[in-house]
Order: structure tokens, then sequence, then C-alpha cells
């Protein structure tokens, strides 16, 4: 039995929500230079301003996640900076990468699901 479109619409925005509170709490904790987050980027080796950088990415994708409109460019930006965590935890930084795929495929979905018109086939 397929979801109806009001049920798949609150599951998407229970996803976006979920996203943006885990990118919010995560871009805050790199922007606020937490101990783990500074050892973290410290490992990368490409200096704190990337630390910062993330971080920003982080919150401000975060916003666009909540916003009706933008859920697409979101999702392809904090999908996208999900590609580099896995790519980090598997080759520089000790850690597992789940978490990182974890939300990279949340992050997929919606882009799925918001993709523009011309892209649809239903």
């Amino acid at each position: 039995m397929a979801l109806s479109i009001t049920a798949k619409n609150r599951a998407i925005w229970g996803i976006r929500i979920l996203l943006a509170l885990a990118f919010g709490a995560a871009g805050a904790a790199k922007l606020a230079s937490v101990a783990p987050m500074v050892a973290t980027f410290e490992a990368i080796g490409w200096g704190q301003w990337f630390r910062y950088a993330t971080g920003g990415i982080e919150v401000v994708g975060a916003l666009l996640m909540l916003t009706p409109a933008t859920g697409l460019h979101a999702g392809l930006l904090l999908g996208a900076t999900m590609v580099g965590a896995t790519l980090s935890h598997l080759l520089v930084v000790p850690g597992s990468p789940v978490p990182a795929i974890v939300l990279g495929l949340l992050c997929a979905l919606v882009v799925w699901h918001q993709r523009p018109a011309q892209f649809r086939n239903d």
C-alpha cells in the first residue's frame, strides 16, 4: 500500500526537521570550538578555518532545510558535506563513517522528494 501524498509529505518534513536538528547541532559545535571538533579538524590537517567553514555550511544548510522552498538546495549542500565527512572518516580521521552515510542518505531522500517536475515521471 502506497503512502498518501499527505502522509508522504509529513514523513519528509519529519526527516527534514531531524536533519535540521542534527546539522544545526553539529554546526554549532564546530563554530563554538568544542574540543572534539577542534581535534577532529586538526587531524584532517587543513587548519581550523575548514572547521569554521564546515560549521557555517551545516548551520546554513539546517536553516535551508526548514524553509519549504529550499529543501532541494539544503539536501544537495548537506549531502555533499556528508560525502566529504564519509571520505574523511574512511581516509584520515578515526571513527565510523556510518553516521555521515546515514545523514547523507537522508539528505538524498529529501533531494529525491524535492526534485523538479521535469525530473519526475509520477
